[in-house]
């Protein structure tokens, strides 16, 4: 069972999240915070699988929950209202898993939930633009770590949201040897997850 938390301070959203995904056989609601603290808190205490975030909540926000959660493993993801477009890298960067908006379809939602808790990364095609068209609007930097051309390839696919498994299939390897890459990428790069190595691969260009 994939164990959610919901952090939303509207309680009707609360109630509607909690109902629909109840009805997965393979997820469960095991807990509901109405603030960012109090999201804090349950985590520590709950260690759901996937926690749904705010942004906009009282007494802490969203991104000041993801900065308080950073480590922990927990995956998250963002669902929130149609906000500034400027809130998707700093949520990313702060170990944001995902970032979908509430006018999601009910089932894209569940599909996200499943696919964040298996190591993907997931962004709405709006929040996606948003990181494109900023990453754009920067100067171009070159990459000051030298991957080499099957490390790029791996980190491009880890870019896309693929799991070890699909970029094995992908690169027609073993899925050991894809761990090895990954393994070396992150190392290389210097970050700690498959997220902060695909946000790595948007600012270089290399996703």
């Amino acid at each position: 069972m994939i164990r959610v938390l919901i952090a939303d301070d509207h309680p009707v959203v609360r109630q509607g999240l909690r109902t629909f995904l109840d009805l997965q056989d393979d997820i469960t609601v095991v807990g509901e915070a109405g603030d960012g603290a109090q999201a804090v808190e349950l985590v520590a205490e709950l260690a759901p699988d996937v926690l749904l975030l705010d942004l906009k909540m009282p007494v802490m926000d969203g991104l000041g929950a993801l900065e308080r959660l950073s480590g922990v493993t927990t995956r998250i993801v963002v669902l929130t209202s149609m906000s500034d477009p400027s809130d998707v890298g700093p949520a990313m960067r702060a170990g944001a898993a995902g970032f979908l908006y509430k006018d999601v379809d009910p089932n894209a939602l569940v599909q996200a939930v499943r696919a964040v808790h298996g190591g993907q990364v997931l962004l709405a095609p709006e929040a996606a633009e948003a990181m494109l068209a900023t990453a754009a609007a920067q100067a171009a930097v070159p990459a000051p770590v030298p991957l080499t051309e099957r490390e790029r390839e791996v980190l491009a696919l880890i870019a896309a949201g693929r799991s070890n498994r699909e970029i094995a299939r992908s690169l027609a390897v073993a899925e050991k040897t894809v761990k090895t890459h990954v393994s070396n990428v992150l190392m290389k790069l210097g970050v700690q997850d498959r997220t902060q190595a695909a946000l790595y691969a948007v600012r270089h260009g290399l996703g």
